[in-house]
Parts: structure tokens; sequence; C-alpha cells
């Protein structure tokens, strides 16, 4: 069975520099900040990263603490369930019947037959999205 619910994300530009993801998820680490997930990429010559924290009180506390410049709360989709041939291509029918563009999806095999994925859409389809998926 698949969970498909909306939650929280902090992105913020960063150096692209060897040891720079280190810092950033160290520090977030001793302030014990829990992260459902993470994703990082090159943008230009810096770096996005996007922080999904389980806790977002506990992680805007941490990141004021460790002066880390995050941008405002979005939401994004996490997904969590039964790993299976086109699981994924599930969500992206349901979205495309909708008129729902994916902005980007990151999706991995966890093994023991689980799977996980991230997903975007565009703010003013969130609510649309969470509907048609059956989001919590």
């Amino acid at each position: 069975m698949d969970t498909i619910r909306k939650v929280d994300y902090f992105s913020m530009q960063t150096a692209h520099k060897v040891g720079e993801g280190a810092r950033l998820l160290g520090g977030l680490r001793d302030a014990g900040v829990d992260l459902l997930a993470f994703t990082g990429f090159p943008n230009g010559r810096r770096a996005q990263v996007d922080f999904i924290p389980a806790d977002t009180a506990q992680f805007r506390t941490a990141a004021r603490k460790l002066k880390l410049k995050v941008g405002a709360r979005k939401t994004v989709f996490l997904v969590q369930g039964d790993d299976r041939p086109g699981a994924i291509a599930e969500i992206c029918e349901k979205l495309a019947v909708a008129g729902i563009n994916m902005i980007a999806m990151d999706a991995v095999a966890s093994g023991d037959g689980r799977y996980g994925a991230m997903f975007w859409v565009k703010p003013r389809d969130v609510n649309k999205a969470a509907k048609v998926l059956g989001a919590s």
C-alpha cells in the first residue's frame, strides 16, 4: 500500500564545493534534526539543496542557529510504498489525467520490497494533486 502525503520542504543555495554537504548535514545531525529526505544538485556555479524535515519547527530552529539561509516553507509530496513495476507510473498517470504537470520527481527502491519518492507540482496545483492522489 502506498502512502502519499504533503510535507514541508526548504531550499537554499550554497557553495558547490567539497565538504559543503557534509557541513550542512552534519550541523543538522548535531542539532538532532531528522530528515525525511534530502536532495541536492548543481545550479549554475552554486548548488541547490532541499531539506525535507520530519519536524518543521525543529528544523527552522536549527537552521537559524546554524545561520542557514533557507527559503520560505514550500510543499512537496512524499511517497512511501510497496515496490512494484509501474508504481511511479500510476502516480504520473493520475496527475496527467487531472491536467497537473509534475515539475520534478526523485524516486528510489529502498530494499525489502519498498520504494520512496518525492515530487513537486506548482503551488497552485498542490491541493488539486492532493485530492487526486488521496494525499494526507
